[in-house]
């Protein structure tokens, strides 16, 4: 890339062709094969220093069907994660199940040896969460949590703005989104029943919001939260019926469409939260980042695809005067999807012996405030938040 390539905000972070080493291919398998492992195979299938081994899931005869769908032939199945990895060799899993098996399955695969890409959420509760670090610590291995925009060169500009200090010292964040009717069924019911949900929306798509900008200030570690949850469109049978889904679907639904809390940070920063997969507003607002000498609005988008709604806006203070600077969107159309940047990223640190790209150390306090959250909420009251003991 020539210097004034560099200097172009369009080519942010835009690099030659990978270079990929081929002599050592590594031996991969998918723990769950639903909605979200189809994204995982599509990318891996992009890789020649991938061979795809093996797959696991409950429903009998799925992991056939989507190793055919996805042409991989030879690829073995199993009915469980823990005969996918008591008989294979692998260097590497996607799990890709539902919430709750997030940690039983990424722990077993870390006690026998093997390197995680663990989906977001990393979990329910805040307790499997400790535990999957304890499993990581004691395996030496790779777990890397499946956060693609941060990939996204808008998202790493959101964090150069906050590292440079134009924004001076950073008080009040407000983040959020969501989308106006968005509850997820497409392939049936996982995601909002509490058995194998866990969270709704507070986890599947809050978790984003949280993660753009706790890593854009360092992740400081959350101490309080007040805490709110509701279901009133996941209720509803009306919702499903008006979205040409079973009426009954909203008896099984248990977990949560809509959550808010005030989260106090170290540092003395200040959180507003609020995310929805269904409300009556197209946007629970934009999110903000307040400092002493500027603040960043950055727009929201209407579903929570990894990015940036619209050009982001500077608003800072130049000898008495009030001056906004518009941001252009960064454009990526040059380079290779987010998902393929999360796995690759992945490989490479299993490879290399590298660090996680999407470190366990900081989700920990992502799934923190959503577990504070929820139990906030449950009692009605701020709570602080607590950390177990990952040593």
């Amino acid at each position: 890339m020539s210097e004034m390539d560099a200097l172009n905000p369009n080519n942010a972070g835009k690099n030659e062709d990978d270079i990929i080493d081929t002599s050592k291919k590594l031996r991969v398998g998918i723990i769950g094969t639903g909605w979200i492992a189809g994204s995982h195979i599509i990318e891996y299938k992009k890789m020649p220093d991938v061979e795809i081994i093996a797959g696991a899931d409950l429903i009998p005869g799925k992991a056939e069907a989507f190793f055919k769908a996805n042409g991989i032939e030879g690829a073995r199945c199993y009915p469980s994660h823990k005969e996918l990895l008591d008989n294979e060799d692998l260097d590497a899993v996607s799990v890709c199940t539902y919430n709750a098996q997030h940690a039983p399955c990424a722990i077993y695969a870390l006690e026998k040896g093997v390197n995680v890409l663990l989906e977001k959420p990393m979990c329910v509760t805040i307790e499997e969460a400790a535990e999957i670090v304890k499993a990581e610590k004691a395996s030496g291995k790779v777990l890397s949590i499946g956060f693609q925009p941060r990939f996204d060169a808008n998202m790493k500009l959101i964090k150069q703005i906050c590292e440079s200090g134009t924004l001076g010292k950073i008080y009040y964040i407000q983040t959020g989104g969501g989308r106006r009717r968005g509850i997820p069924t497409p392939f049936g019911t996982t995601f909002i029943e509490k058995e194998t949900g866990g969270i709704g929306a507070l986890g599947d798509i809050g978790c984003y919001s949280l993660d753009m900008v706790l890593n854009a200030i360092g992740y400081p570690k959350p101490l309080t939260v007040s805490g709110y949850k509701s279901s009133f469109f996941g209720n509803s049978p009306k919702y499903f019926t008006s979205e040409g889904k079973p009426a009954h679907y909203a008896k099984l639904f248990g977990v949560d469409d809509f959550a808010a809390a005030f989260v106090r940070l170290e540092g003395d920063i200040i959180l507003d939260f609020r995310i929805a997969w269904a409300m009556n507003l197209d946007t629970p607002g934009d999110t903000i980042i307040m400092g002493t000498n500027g603040s960043l609005r950055i727009p929201s988008t209407e579903c929570w695809n990894g990015s940036v709604g619209g050009p982001m806006k500077l608003y800072t203070d130049i000898e008495g005067l009030g001056v906004e600077t518009e941001i252009p969107i960064i454009d990526e159309t040059w380079q290779k999807g987010l998902f393929y940047q999360k796995i690759r990223s992945f490989l490479d640190a299993v490879k290399n012996g590298g660090s996680a790209p999407v470190p366990s150390s900081q989700i920990i306090y992502n799934q923190a405030i959503i577990d504070g959250i929820a139990k906030s909420a449950l009692a009605g009251k701020e709570i602080d938040v607590e950390i177990p003991c990952l040593e």
